[in-house]
């Protein structure tokens, strides 16, 4: 056992590698397109809004699997190429994005109105107002709920595999076609996740605490 998990390491760490990647891309992506979305939520005109509605509800009524298989086979059958990766962050994007845009509209709406009156009034543009005034206050209202989708995002990746990615999982279930032990190579592979996600979910919940406390 031990000699099977000294040879493993180095495949599954491999795609460790490709799955903090794919993370970090999917995270940048999915927060601009939810943050855009929150702001057309938000609109006063309502075709905006409803594209965002729509936007939305039909990515949070669908599982991610299908936006990805969607996308990757898609663009394919359309007659253009796109690679694994940039399946999978696009993917991934388009459907946390869906989610976050959720969670930054909620905040935006929880800042009190007054804000915008008194920015006004001060001579501030919409624009002006939005950027210096209500996303700052918006930042520390959104923040835990979206380090929580960030996990759920990492976790997400994992279903990357289905389109062929060699990420984590995959590199896992590739082991253990070629050698058995699943119990040992998926322990491995949890593990690694885990390694991963705990430290940000501590952080989320040491964040609640500090919050509730003051």
């Amino acid at each position: 056992m031990n000699e099977l998990i000294i040879s493993s390491l180095p495949i599954l760490l491999k795609g460790l590698g490709i799955t903090l990647l794919l993370s970090v891309a999917a995270i940048i992506g999915s927060t601009l397109l939810g943050l855009l979305a929150a702001v057309l939520r938000t609109s006063r005109l309502p075709v905006l809004k409803q594209i965002a509605v729509i936007y939305t509800e039909l990515f949070r009524g669908t599982p991610v699997l299908i936006t990805l298989m969607f996308i990757y086979f898609g663009v394919a059958y359309f007659g253009y190429d796109i690679n694994l990766f940039a399946a999978g962050i696009l993917g991934l994007s388009i459907y946390q994005g869906a989610y976050i845009a959720e969670v930054f509209r909620a905040g935006i709406e929880a800042v009190p109105k007054g804000q915008w009156e008194v920015s006004w009034i001060l001579g501030l543009s919409k624009r002006q107002t939005f950027m210096s005034v209500i996303l700052p206050q918006t930042r520390g209202i959104v923040l835990p709920p979206l380090a929580g989708q960030y996990l759920s995002l990492i976790k997400d990746t994992s279903i990357v595999s289905m389109i062929g990615m060699s990420e984590l999982m995959h590199q896992g279930q590739a082991i253990v076609d070629r050698i058995g032990q699943p119990v040992v190579v998926y322990g491995l592979v949890a593990l690694l996740y885990f390694a991963v996600c705990f430290p940000l979910s501590r952080w989320v919940q040491h964040h609640q605490t500090r919050s509730q406390i003051s």
